[in-house]
């Protein structure tokens, strides 16, 4: 330990289109819904992550919520400044007559531009770090569920995000191959909401269409523990009075599909550039799925069947990219060369 250490404070985000997660000390500190809610008048941030969640669809003329990224990249680049400093100062740091030097290990897409990087370190610096080490969400999520990443072995990591799907096939400490499309967990959201309007002629916020996709959405049309049906409100586009319809799985499976679909090519992609050697690796260890998407019903088996591959969901998918963004920064001179 370095005799000015003591004046250094380490954190690792995994900053993500829908939320974003801060650890500190080895623990999630920080989860919160990447969004923030400005008063359109002053610029004013009001409030960020939960606080601003619940504001969302309800704002008057003044206020309005953003999220500042867009397909796992910044869009809004004020607006995620403040988004970080805020929730940034959500955390107990130690105290010191001196401002403590910040550093961290952002988490971006394997397929961002040299553009949107230094938009990520520039927002960073801005809301007070010093040192900015970027990692690719894959390459985070494999440490995160456990796989050694330096081996001389493929793993294919599909980490399906808020904004991205993420496909890499891992060996030697590099992504040898890798597959970004941006169908996620976003654009499922906006099948269901387009789904609710076409098919049942009734407008739905972006929190009921997430929690039909939690409560309902399915992969596939028939599963062997289907869950209840779910009555959705939304206002109707006819009548502008609010009302109730139920859903089913086999529904929003449907609805679902097509973006599916393209995950699926985006995967076959992947393995179809893959070196012949790391296929044999791949063939038996078989396919990791991570990411708050990997957790919709029946996708798992979907994707096993098309591939003809084992798939595994990991424990926790939510956190795994944050939890390996988490250990590259405890370990940064061990995964020096993973990090930019």
């Amino acid at each position: 330990m370095g005799f000015f250490d003591f004046m250094q404070e380490a954190i690792a985000i995994d900053l993500g289109t829908a939320n974003t997660l801060i650890i500190h000390n080895d623990k999630v500190v920080v989860d919160e819904p990447s969004i923030v809610a400005k008063n359109i008048r002053t610029g004013e941030v009001v409030a960020i992550g939960k606080r601003a969640q619940q504001m969302h669809g309800k704002t008057h003329t003044e206020i309005e919520t953003l999220r500042p990224l867009k397909d796992g990249v910044i869009a809004d680049f004020q607006a995620s400044e403040q988004m970080i400093r805020g929730f940034i100062q959500m955390l107990k740091m130690k105290r010191s007559i001196f401002a403590p030097s910040l550093k961290m290990v952002v988490c971006i897409p394997s397929g961002v531009t040299e553009v949107e990087k230094r938009a990520v370190i520039d927002s960073a610096e801005h809301a007070g770090a010093k040192d900015v080490w970027l990692i690719h969400e894959p390459m985070a999520a494999a440490i995160g569920i456990g796989i050694d990443v330096l081996e001389p072995k493929g793993n294919m990591v599909i980490d399906i995000g808020g904004g991205t799907t993420e496909i890499a096939v891992i060996s030697l400490g590099g992504i040898v191959c890798d597959k970004s499309i941006r169908v996620a967990g976003d654009e499922l959201t906006a099948n269901i909401q387009y789904h609710m309007k076409t098919r049942h002629n009734i407008a739905i916020g972006d929190i009921m269409a997430e929690q039909i996709k939690i409560q309902v959405g399915s992969a596939l049309t028939e599963l062997d523990e289907p869950p209840p049906n779910y009555a959705v409100h939304g206002r109707d586009l006819m009548s502008g009075i609010p009302k109730e319809v139920i859903v089913t799985y086999k529904e929003i499976a449907g609805a679902l599909n097509k973006s599916i679909e393209q995950i699926e090519e985006a995967i076959m992609s992947a393995l179809f550039n893959t070196p012949p050697a790391l296929s044999a690796d791949i063939y038996n260890e078989g396919l990791y799925l991570t990411g708050g998407g990997s957790m919709l019903r029946g996708l798992d088996k979907r994707i096993s069947t098309k591939t003809k591959l084992p798939v595994y969901v990991a424990e926790d998918p939510l956190r795994a990219v944050a939890r390996g963004t988490g250990i590259a920064l405890k370990n940064t001179d061990r995964y020096t060369f993973l990090m930019q």
